[in-house]
């Protein structure tokens, strides 16, 4: 048992090394200080804002105000299902993508597998219950954007850089 506290903590501090991109890899190795709710996941404001009202007018209903509303939803829920697609990829780095994928899962199964009784203890710990406000907040922060997204739509705003925030309006009968 001892070996695998060393192990975790070798591999969460490796992990606070972690960059942007590696948030995942942090995920995996953290996961048994979130099952004991030591270490929680904060809600960002936008979708705290998003859960008071998903459908409520905003504040600001001209094209400026509902792209920088929207952009702050994408900010912290990524890319919308009408993002364009990236770069295409080489097979070369969609392999090195789904090894990277294989190795984070096998962190991850391993650190949870630290915890015994891994789901009482999340649930006698309040983990669960955090975990289950943390999704509510980014399905009310997902129907913002839907509805705001909508709004632009019906607008006619002029199309902007981020083109996962509004359809075409060239696409419109």
């Amino acid at each position: 048992m001892a070996r695998h506290a060393l192990l975790v903590l070798a591999v969460a501090s490796l992990a606070a090394c972690a960059s942007r991109d590696q948030k995942s890899v942090t995920d995996a190795a953290t996961a048994p200080l979130s099952d004991l709710n030591l270490l929680k996941a904060e809600i960002p404001a936008p979708l705290i804002k998003a859960q008071q009202g998903p459908y409520a007018a905003p504040v600001t209903s001209d094209c400026p105000g509902l792209t920088a509303e929207l952009q702050a939803l994408n900010e912290v829920l990524g890319p919308d299902y009408d993002a364009p697609p990236g770069a295409e990829e080489s097979l070369l780095d969609k392999g090195t993508a789904e090894a990277k994928k294989a190795a984070v899962g096998a962190l991850r199964n391993t650190t949870e597998g630290i915890v015994p009784f891994r789901g009482w203890v999340r649930k006698l710990s309040g983990a669960e219950r955090h975990s289950r406000k943390v999704q509510a907040a980014i399905t009310a922060g997902t129907a913002r954007r839907a509805f705001l997204k909508g709004m632009r739509f019906q607008m006619a705003c002029p199309a902007v850089q981020d083109a996962s925030l509004v359809p075409e309006v060239a696409a419109r009968p």
